[in-house]
């Protein structure tokens, strides 16, 4: 399993001068980190802009300095190169760009302004997925749900399995000291801490929100990411209803996005996490 990169993920001094931020780095280190998480080998696409301008460079506009047939030429042979490789090694779980590149934007652009689509060079592989490096980089999930029967650690633990299975870490709180044991010995304050800790440094919380009324320490995870301005998803598997137009407590379903199947996580938190792009990956 392999991901191609923008190669300034690995090497920042690729980009333009001044225009990488402490929240770029950090996003860049982060998805780099999901990667050795997962035992995903990084590949590094070839850079065009820095073969074709050299560094350092000011930076500038796809229209100003980079829509010339020379690099047109450029791409050509770099996009040769990277489908003989990829024809050797199979297809990547995805690429891994940087939005705004001229030339490895995801979700937009610099063409002349600003304007939606990939940049030149990821352009050239439409049937590869691309995803950008701020996206990539949130992946760490708190997963907020009951946890004092066996029948409810199972179901943690399969929902668990199924995120990490999409390449997403999950803290749980009922493996990392919330138990019975735990709870026995009188040490409900450290509990309390350590998740709180934990709740600070997720990028997201699933919370499983089952029963004729949701859990009250799920319900209070909820109200705490979503103040905090942490995305929710919520699982709620219970075909039972709290009223005529909701399934459950409506402070907890106007909150979150709301999914059925647990199979519909992966997707949910997906959608979820690339409405955040954007914003610095290190504050939350």
């Amino acid at each position: 399993m392999y991901v191609l990169v923008s190669p300034c993920i690995l090497d920042p001094s690729l980009r333009a001068e001044g225009i990488t931020k402490p929240s770029d780095r950090a996003a860049f280190e982060r998805a780099l980190e999901r990667c050795r998480r997962f035992s995903i080998e990084v590949v590094p696409l070839p850079c065009p802009e820095t073969a074709y301008l050299g560094r350092p460079r000011p930076p500038a506009t796809f229209v100003e300095r980079l829509d010339t047939p020379a690099f047109r030429a450029l791409l050509d042979r770099m996009e040769k190169e990277v489908r003989a490789m990829i024809h050797e090694r199979g297809p990547p779980l995805c690429i891994i760009g940087v939005d705004s590149s001229p030339a490895c934007g995801v979700n937009r652009t610099w063409l002349d302004e600003r304007v939606p689509g990939r940049g030149a060079f990821l352009a050239r592989f439409p049937e590869i997925r691309a995803v950008d490096v701020c996206e990539f980089a949130r992946y760490r999930v708190y997963l907020a749900a009951p946890l004092f029967s066996r029948a409810e650690r199972a179901f943690n633990r399969e929902v668990r399995d199924l995120l990490e299975a999409a390449l997403y870490e999950v803290y749980l709180p009922q493996e990392v000291g919330d138990n019975d044991a735990a709870r026995s010995a009188g040490d409900g304050r450290a509990i309390f801490e350590h998740n709180l800790e934990d709740l600070n440094r997720v990028d997201i919380v699933v919370a499983v929100i089952d029963g004729a009324d949701a859990d009250s320490g799920t319900a209070w995870e909820m109200g705490y990411a979503y103040a905090r301005g942490i995305p929710v998803v919520a699982l709620r598997t219970d075909f039972r209803r709290v009223g005529e137009a909701e399934a459950v407590n409506l402070m907890l379903e106007a909150s979150s996005t709301v999914v059925a199947l647990p199979a519909d996580l992966p997707g949910a938190v997906a959608a979820a996490l690339s409405s955040k792009v954007g914003e610095d990956p290190g504050t939350l």
